[in-house]
């Protein structure tokens, strides 16, 4: 996972993430485009700022795709675009290029693409209402892979996590045990599924899904965190102080350095 996105976990065993790069705001329809040729994108303070070379380069792309009018080299613009403001950090306006290109082209890649950008927005919506509308989306376009291939259970997991915000969270925890059941070692399952448990206060439960995790990958930076969190919870100390301890030595980014640090003081 990218260093960008560090998973915390607060004492009260609320899972939050900590964002360096947050997405701006969704282009949801063409008239934002098409208005002074930009695409409108609210500007949030705090954002990093987008690098002048990649910035021109969405300039040129989007230009491209507002005057060409043939679809094909329209969508491969909207591809392009997907990949650039995917790199720019902004993942509402990434997806929507994505699903633009889904549309025309029509394949399991490009649906993945559009699933899997939405995924993204979605995992850093902070709004409820924004956060449930892109997860339908990543739902509408994961679902088409996973119904042309059910055996992708990434894809499966991914779907079962945007279940989660939504009205039928139970759905989700199901789909997420059918990985499990399928594929015990399956990392992302398990982190998820550890996460889940922290969150619903099943330290136990928590502890056996990132021990199995462990064992699959000891290097799972943010699994050893939530590990160290599942048993700070439970009252292990010694055992929580091994996994953040464990953490510094496995990563020096400074913001997973503080992060180790943090939980180390609080048991002290």
């Amino acid at each position: 996972m990218l260093k960008t996105r560090i998973i915390l976990v607060v004492v009260g065993a609320l899972v939050v993430w900590l964002i360096f790069l947050l997405p701006k705001a969704v282009v949801e329809n063409e008239s934002q485009l098409k208005e002074d040729g930009e695409v409108q994108t609210n500007s949030t303070a705090g954002h990093s700022e987008v690098p002048a070379t990649l910035s021109s380069n969405i300039k040129s792309v989007r230009a491209q795709y507002l005057e060409d009018a043939t679809n094909q080299k329209n969508a491969i613009f909207a591809d392009s675009l997907r990949t650039l403001y995917t790199q720019s950090g902004q993942f509402d306006s990434a997806a929507w290029f994505a699903e633009k290109a889904a549309t025309f082209f029509n394949t399991q890649e490009s649906f993945l693409k559009a699933g899997n950008s939405y995924y993204e927005a979605y995992t850093f919506a902070m709004e409820p209402a924004k956060q449930e509308q892109l997860a339908e989306k990543s739902r509408e376009w994961l679902g088409k892979v996973l119904e042309a291939n059910p055996k992708n259970l990434e894809v499966k997991t991914k779907m079962a996590m945007t279940y989660l915000s939504s009205k039928a969270p139970m759905q989700g925890i199901t789909m997420m045990r059918e990985v499990l059941a399928e594929d015990p070692k399956n990392e992302f399952a398990l982190y998820n599924m550890g996460m889940l448990s922290i969150q619903s206060g099943q330290n136990d439960r928590a502890v056996e899904h990132l021990e199995n995790l462990k064992a699959v990958n000891p290097n799972h930076v943010q699994g050893l965190l939530l590990l160290g969190v599942a048993y700070k919870n439970k009252g292990n100390k010694d055992k929580a102080k091994q996994q953040f301890e464990l953490v510094k030595k496995l990563d020096k980014d400074p913001a997973v350095l503080a992060t180790a640090d943090s939980y180390l003081k609080d048991l002290e």
